[in-house]
């Protein structure tokens, strides 16, 4: 029943005005700030002034807008069966497209390194829609309707799409000369490695550093942000190469941490766009005693 009512939505916002869905985005936005718990609201002020070194009036400013940002960016997920690779550069430009074409030359395939910033869900997209051959790995949403909805989009751009359980499938296919794209900056519990994430100590995921390490394979740091005319702007970086050596654990940290560097750099750029609603910092580092 939600799959055909959100389809239906998807249909009838495809159809609007850019002007008119926008609103609709930010309406939806504002609803959803007043809606949000004053604890997720107060984590997020806290987090962001420690991290920003900014007062509490500033940080309320970019925990709002952070968190009214995704009304528009629902809307945009909706429009998606509108953009295909035939008007995709209407809508998104790739800044040095020609880092991610040098580290697929190499023969190894590539892995995607980005965060919960800008509209992420079109980032993988609209890399695809492009031409690279990428593999988005994604958590399975909660109500089977709205993954089915948008595993179809995924599937529409391009995308093939793997659950992050499939580790398996992920190293064949980087083996193939596949792009693996992965989401690095949310707390990774006891599965992840400290690394520091603006100055503290956050559980983080090392999937990309080992892959890379173990296929030998380079990662591009990729992040998309939005124009103030709507459209939308991909960030390539230079690749990066995990060095091998007989350390396997301080090889895959040393790369996480730089990784983590490149997202920190960037949320510092564009802080109103990356996902503060997160609890970044929940897992904290056992003591030895």
């Amino acid at each position: 029943m939600l799959y055909k009512f959100v389809k239906m939505m998807s249909s009838i916002i495809s159809m609007l005005p850019r002007a008119v869905w926008q609103s609709f985005g930010s309406m939806l936005g504002e609803v959803c700030w007043v809606l949000l718990p004053g604890k997720r609201k107060s984590m997020a002020i806290e987090n962001i002034m420690c991290s920003l070194s900014l007062d509490r009036r500033q940080a309320h400013q970019i925990a709002k807008q952070s968190t009214t940002r995704f009304g528009r960016m629902f809307m945009e997920v909706l429009r998606m069966p509108k953009i295909n690779k035939d008007n995709i550069k209407q809508y998104v430009a790739i800044e040095h497209p020609e880092y991610l074409a040098e580290a697929l030359s190499h023969g190894k395939g590539a892995i995607v390194a980005t965060a919960h910033s800008g509209n992420w869900e079109l980032l993988g997209a609209s890399l695809a829609m492009y031409g690279f051959p990428l593999v988005a790995v994604v958590q399975k949403q909660t109500n089977g309707d709205m993954d089915k909805f948008i595993n179809e989009n995924r599937t529409k751009a391009g995308m093939h799409v793997t659950y992050k359980t499939g580790v398996r499938e992920m190293v064949k296919m980087l083996g193939e000369g596949q792009i693996i794209g992965l989401l690095m900056d949310q707390d990774a519990h006891r599965d992840g490695v400290f690394v520091e994430f603006f100055g503290r100590l956050a559980s983080t995921p090392p999937g990309a550093a080992a892959l890379a390490r173990m296929k030998g394979a380079p990662i591009i740091p990729a992040f998309i942000t939005a124009n103030p005319d709507g459209t939308h702007k991909v960030i390539l970086h230079p690749p990066e190469w995990v060095e091998k050596t007989n350390n396997r654990e301080e090889d895959l940290l040393l790369m996480t941490q730089k990784l983590t560097n490149i997202i920190e750099q960037h949320i510092r750029t564009i802080s109103h766009e990356w996902f503060w609603l997160h609890n970044r910092w929940k897992s904290t580092p056992k003591i030895s005693k």
